[in-house]
């Protein structure tokens, strides 16, 4: 019987995955650090670099490992365990991870009209980040959480109705992250659209558009700075909900993102106020409403 990619490891042995799930608890601590570095070497406060990938690539590159690495673990972990059917909750949620990176991970860098270079260290931190996420979550969807009905009973305190409401959180979020990230991309759109007469009109080459940026008004924008972070959030605290409060991984991925996420949002935040004025910004929250 195969042993998988990487012997025990990929996917996962169940001890192996227990230290790993043990280890990726603390994750947040290692993203911490992030209040105290000014330095982010990607998106608005990307610069040039011998050491910067590709923007589009490398987000490309970067995030698909995730939902292959669930894709790969759940097609042969069960064989590996004599597991021959899941459970359709299982598949549920294994259908709403590839949903979401199926958008996140290849639709968007295509949608979008730029993107900056990223450095090599955050390209490579999020690639880590995304092999072990996936692997963690596809290992318990495909074998080392509920696998029968009667489990699944057991795992969620308000039956179907959890699911169910876990499942409206995720597409609510879902939804609403595209929204915002759409509302950014037309920011550009339209600068694009402009760069691209006035060269018509001097004959000149077009101005590139990878540094343009405005404040963006549109839906919560009117709020808060970052709303395509809180969706996201809103989308994995409804997978959580949906899986059930004791999935380890899926509480890890949700509280992982925050801890990553935030700092970047406070941060983004003095950005916008440095380059816009304080008067234009004060009034609107990072990225949670009424608290930060």
């Amino acid at each position: 019987m195969t042993t998988g990619l990487i012997d025990n490891w990929y996917p996962p042995s169940k001890e192996n995955y227990n230290f790993v799930i043990s280890l990726w608890k603390w994750y947040p601590l290692f993203c911490s650090l992030q209040w105290f570095l000014s330095w982010y070497g990607m998106g608005k406060t990307s610069v040039q670099s011998r050491l910067n990938v590709p923007g589009r690539i490398g987000w490309l590159t970067m995030e698909v490992p995730g939902f292959l690495s669930l894709l790969y673990t759940m097609t042969h972990l069960p064989e590996q365990l004599s597991i021959t059917d899941l459970p359709w909750q299982n598949k549920v949620l294994g259908g709403l991870f590839v949903i979401h990176y199926s958008y996140r991970a290849v639709l968007f860098p295509l949608l979008q009209p730029s993107i900056s270079p990223m450095h090599v260290l955050i390209w490579s931190s999020a690639f880590i980040f995304q092999v072990i996420n996936g692997t963690c979550i596809g290992a318990y969807l495909s074998g080392y959480g509920p696998t029968t009905a009667r489990d699944w009973e057991s795992q969620l305190h308000f039956g179907t109705l959890q699911f169910v409401v876990g499942i409206g959180l995720f597409y609510f979020g879902l939804i609403g992250n595209y929204y915002h990230d759409e509302e950014l991309r037309n920011i550009r759109r339209r600068e694009q659209a402009r760069q691209e007469r006035l060269a018509k009109e001097k004959g000149e080459s077009v101005k590139s558009i990878e540094k343009h940026y405005e404040i963006p008004q549109a839906g919560l924008f009117q709020i808060m700075l970052f709303p395509h972070y809180f969706l996201e959030w809103i989308e994995w605290l409804g997978f959580w909900v949906a899986a059930g409060w004791s999935c380890t991984p899926a509480r890890c991925f949700f509280l992982n993102e925050v801890a990553a996420m935030l700092p970047r949002a406070v941060s983004g935040k003095k950005w916008y106020i440095e380059r816009f004025g304080e008067e234009k910004i004060k009034k609107k929250w990072a990225a949670i409403p009424g608290v930060w």
